[in-house]
C-alpha cells in the first residue's frame, strides 16, 4: 500500500473508533473504506471485523474512570458474551446470513425504542438466567452479524445495571469488543484478511476507541440514550429496506 492509503485508512479508523465508542455504528465508516481503497466486500468485511478488535482495547483504556470498580461485573459477564461471540462467529461459517438479515431490523429497531425510554427504576440485576441470556444473543448477533450490535447490548445493559449512560457505555465497549474479539480470532485464521490494510485501520480504531470515550463524558445527561436510539432506527430502516425493499 502507497502512503497515501496508509494515511486514509489510518484517518479512517480514527474516525470509525470515535463512531463506535459513541453510537455503535463504526462499520458505517469503516467498511465503506475498505470498498474504496480496492478490497472486494468479503476481505473487506473480515479485515474489518479484525481490526475492529483495537476499538474495544482503546475504549477500555479511555473509560478507566468509568470502570473503575467494575472488574468484577466484566469477569462475571464477559464469558457470556465471549462465548456469544464465538457462537455467532460459527453461525457465520455454517449457516446462510439471510436470516438474520430479516431479523436485524426489529431488533436494532426495538433496541433503540427501550433506549428512548426512561431508565428503569428497578434494572433486573446481572445474575437472572434471563438478562444473561440476553446478553449472550446479543453477542452471538455481534459475531455473527454486528451491524448496530452495541446499540442492542447498550439496550440490555441498561436493563440489567443500574447505571448513568457513560458508564453504561464503557461496559458496552468492553463486552462487545470480546464478543468481536473472539470472532475476529476465527476470522483471522480462516478468512482472506489484508493485512496491510488491517494494520493502519486497527492503528486508527485504535486512536478513535480511545477518544470516543472522553467525548461521551462530556455529553450531559440522556442525549447518549437518545443519539444512539436515532442512529440505531436510522440504520433499522436501510436494513429493512435492503432485506424487504428487493
Amino acid at each position: 500500500m502507497i502512503v497515501a492509503d496508509v494515511l486514509g485508512l489510518l484517518g479512517a479508523g480514527v474516525a470509525a473508533g470515535v463512531v463506535s465508542t459513541v453510537v455503535s455504528l463504526a462499520s458505517i465508516v469503516s467498511y465503506p473504506a475498505l470498498l474504496a481503497f480496492g478490497l472486494p466486500p468479503l476481505t473487506a468485511n473480515v479485515t474489518n471485523t479484525v481490526a475492529l478488535v483495537f476499538t474495544g482495547v482503546g475504549a477500555a483504556a479511555g473509560s478507566r474512570p468509568e470502570l473503575a470498580g467494575q472488574g468484577g461485573r466484566v469477569l462475571r459477564l464477559g464469558p457470556v458474551s465471549a462465548l456469544g461471540g464465538a457462537t455467532g462467529a460459527l453461525l457465520l461459517l455454517v449457516t446462510p446470513s439471510s436470516t438474520f438479515e430479516l431479523i436485524a431490523p426489529w431488533l436494532i429497531a426495538m433496541a433503540s425504542l427501550l433506549l428512548v425510554r426512561p431508565p428503569s427504576a428497578h434494572p433486573r440485576g446481572e445474575r437472572g438466567p434471563a438478562v444473561r441470556g440476553a446478553l449472550f444473543c446479543v453477542a452471538v448477533y455481534v459475531g455473527y452479524f454486528g451491524a448496530a450490535g452495541g446499540i442492542l447490548m447498550f439496550a440490555v445493559l441498561s436493563a440489567m445495571i443500574d447505571h448513568g449512560p457513560a458508564k453504561l457505555n464503557a461496559m458496552k465497549n468492553v463486552l462487545s469488543g470480546l464478543a468481536n474479539a473472539v470472532a475476529a480470532t476465527g476470522f483471522a485464521l480462516f478468512g482472506p484478511v489484508d493485512w496491510g490494510a488491517a494494520a493502519p485501520l486497527a492503528a486508527g480504531f485504535l486512536i478513535g476507541g480511545w477518544l470516543g470515550p472522553k467525548i461521551v463524558r462530556r455529553m450531559p445527561g440522556n442525549s447518549l440514550r437518545y443519539l444512539a436510539a436515532a442512529c440505531g432506527l436510522a440504520v433499522a430502516v436501510t436494513l429493512g429496506w435492503q432485506a424487504y425493499g428487493r
